[in-house]
């Protein structure tokens, strides 16, 4: 068990692809990272890719979908690292696909929402009462521009990234004042398996650095950010930096939040 830090980070889908950096980019500025996925061999290379950064790595397997086995692989992290304090929820899916909602089964299009909704709701529920326990901690979504822009293709996708959004604001209205800050952070176009055989990325030389990723979420677990909670953040356009000097723009428009625009200040939605 870990002591006395707070630098204690868990991913989801840590195997591959951008869950895979942010382990290792979290290891090289001495956060100790949980992995969570479904493969573990894939985790332990990784573990050991992050251990050889110097760093403390737990590893747990579980499908985000079972609550049982989700609850079981967080408890064994926050056991072996004696709390977590940023949960990054990366683990997700999309149709096999570039089709329209009918011509998919509607089962296809349920999983992907299943496992990108109901996924980091189990896991978050299962580490927030640690974290609300353990007096605060942060959680990272990480969300899509498909969670806000309607989209030709990819129905579950889109849904589930809306949803994800909606979640993300939950938690801010709901633990805000306990000490737990949440964010959506979309990483743009990192170049990965699920990415790069996607229609929309063809022939595309422009990828987001997963560095980039890196840098947002890990100022995020740092508390650089928590002024601005409950907001949708983009890596490769905003850094750090950027997003700290437009602060007071950002608050005063209450801007990226997942909101309905009213007509006029008589609207009854408003």
């Amino acid at each position: 068990m870990i002591s006395g830090t707070r630098r204690r980070a868990l991913i989801t889908g840590a195997n591959r692809g951008i869950g895979r950096e942010l382990a290792l980019g979290l290891a090289e500025q001495g956060w100790a990272v949980g992995l969570l996925a479904r493969n573990r061999e894939a985790l332990e290379r990784v573990a050991t890719e992050c251990r050889e950064r110097g760093a403390v790595a737990s590893v747990a397997t579980a499908d985000v979908v079972d609550g049982a086995a989700v609850d079981s692989a967080v408890a064994s992290i926050v056991g072996e690292l004696g709390g977590v304090d940023l949960l990054v929820n990366n683990a997700g899916v999309i149709e096999p696909v570039d089709a329209r909602f009918t011509d998919l089964d509607v089962e296809e299009t349920w999983r992907v929402v299943e496992v990108n909704v109901r996924g980091p709701m189990l896991v978050t529920h299962a580490v927030v009462s640690t974290m609300l326990e353990a007096g605060g901690g942060r959680v990272v979504n990480l969300n899509s521009g498909a969670g806000h822009k309607a989209m030709t293709s990819y129905t579950g996708y889109a849904v589930s990234k809306g949803a994800l959004a909606r979640f993300t604001t939950q938690l801010d209205a709901q633990y805000r004042d306990r000490g737990v800050y949440a964010f959506d952070v979309a990483p743009g176009h990192v170049k990965t398996d699920m990415t790069t055989p996607m229609p929309m990325h063809a022939g595309r030389t422009a990828w987001t650095p997963p560095e980039a990723v890196v840098e947002l979420v890990a100022a995020i677990g740092e508390g650089r950010l928590d002024e601005l909670a409950g907001r949708y953040f983009r890596a490769g356009t905003d850094t750090v930096d950027s997003l700290l000097a437009q602060r007071e723009t950002i608050l005063a428009a209450n801007a990226r939040v997942l909101s309905l625009a009213p007509i006029d200040s008589d609207d009854p939605v408003a």
